[in-house]
Order: structure tokens, then C-alpha cells, then sequence
């Protein structure tokens, strides 16, 4: 089954180029230029992942992306922008972007994330699809397929790159995995993505599975390398 690309871009030109080059790589590919069209859009023809702008007509990029995770928490999602300033790259991954992309941008270098982000969609969602025994740690539960944690029995809200993270960290069991081992991992492609990201993400893991996020027990810290898991 091919895959869908929507292109959020209000720039037509760009729009038009992204296009053609994403359908000469066999996908399906649509495109709205302005904000308030893409939640529609998602909604009627269901894409495999977006590409989205961030100054937009209509509804900046990030209201966007709020809703779409409001609506999807996992469908990826790559942000395109001119906007390059750090802030603007957290608030983008703090909302549960996938990958940041600054333009200008090289063109092959987008259509192999875009492709690595289908791939991985594609992994989850075989892995939805094959029921697994539930993984335990402590007081804790995680059940890959359903995506879900429960802590004592009661279920724990974690954004969707938490969750990833803390799989990534539970399948070691026990090995240490570096930061840009669980960037390129879990945000799909390490060199951009900034590296303060992983620990807000693990800090959000500690406070949702520790007894003592200042304590931890699981999620632990390994000096000057990354991150690794142990059951306790």
C-alpha cells in the first residue's frame, strides 16, 4: 500500500517542488497552504506522516501541531521552517514533533527522514499488530502493544517520545545506551535534534514511573555517556 504525505506549506513553489519529489519516491502526496486546512485533511485521508510549515495563514504551525496531537499521538510529523532559533525547535519537540528541519534544506536529506519516519510508523505499527507479553518493573507496566503504562495498577499519561524512550531503555535491559544512541532511536535522525531534549524527556519518564524522581531507581543516569534501565 503506498504511502500518504500531506505537505502543510504555504509557500507554493516549495510546495509544488516537495511534491513532485516526494511522488517520483512512489508516495502518495497531497498539499494544503493554509493552517486551518490540515486537521480536515487529516481527518478525511488519514496520512502516514506531515510535513509542516510553521508560519502559516490561518493557524500557525504550532496550534497544528497541538491538534493533530490532540487527535493522533502517533502520526509523524516533520516541522519545515525558516525559523531556526533553539526556543523555537523545543517548543516544536516539546509538542511532539518528530524531526525539525531548518530551511534552506537539502532535498535528499528530507526524503530519507521521510522515509526513516515510515519505516519506524511502519515497526509500531507491526508491533500493535503482534501482542506481546507486557513488560514489569517495580510497581510498573508496559505494554508495548497497547502503548500503554499503569503504575499500581492506575495508568500513567506519557507523551508519545517519553514512551519511546522508555521502551528504548527497557529492550537494553540494563545496557547502556548514549544520547545520541536514543536520538537517532527514538527521534529518528540524532544529529539535529538537540540533545537537551532526551533528558527533559527522561526527567518526564522519572516523575511519571519513579517513586522518587529525585531518587530513581530504573531510569538512571550513566556519568557523561546516556542513560541506562534497570528493573530494581
Amino acid at each position: 500500500m503506498t504511502s500518504r504525505v500531506l505537505i502543510v506549506e504555504d509557500e507554493r513553489d516549495l510546495a509544488g517542488l516537495l511534491a513532485l519529489n516526494l511522488q517520483q519516491e512512489s508516495l502518495d502526496v497531497r498539499v494544503v497552504h493554509d493552517g486551518r486546512d490540515a486537521i480536515p485533511m487529516i481527518q478525511s485521508w488519514a496520512p502516514d506522516l506531515v510535513i509542516l510549515d510553521l508560519m502559516l495563514p490561518g493557524m500557525n504551525g504550532f496550534e497544528v501541531l497541538r491538534r493533530i496531537r490532540a487527535y493522533s499521538t502517533d502520526l509523524p510529523v516533520i516541522i519545515l521552517s525558516a525559523r531556526g532559533e533553539e526556543q523555537d525547535k523545543i517548543r516544536g519537540f516539546r509538542l511532539d514533533a518528530d524531526q525539525y528541519v531548518t530551511k534552506p534544506f537539502g532535498l535528499l536529506e528530507l526524503l530519507e527522514r521521510v522515509h526513516a519516519l515510515l519505516r519506524r510508523a511502519a515497526r509500531a505499527e507491526g508491533d500493535r499488530g503482534e501482542r506481546k507479553e507486557a513488560m514489569r518493573f517495580g510497581n510498573v507496566t508496559v505494554d508495548a502493544a497497547a502503548r500503554t503504562v499503569c503504575r499500581d495498577g492506575v495508568a500513567v499519561a506519557l507523551s508519545p517520545k517519553a514512551f519511546d524512550l522508555l521502551l528504548a531503555l527497557v529492550r537494553r535491559e540494563g545496557r547502556v545506551a548514549t544520547r545520541m544512541e536514543l536520538l537517532r532511536e527514538v527521534w529518528g535522525y540524532g544529529p539535529l535534534v538537540l540533545s537537551r531534549t532526551v533528558d527533559s524527556h527522561i526527567a518526564e519518564l522519572r516523575r511519571k514511573v519513579e517513586i522518587d524522581a529525585a531518587e530513581p531507581r530504573h531510569v538512571l543516569t550513566v556519568h557523561r555517556i546516556g542513560y541506562r534501565f534497570d528493573r530494581g
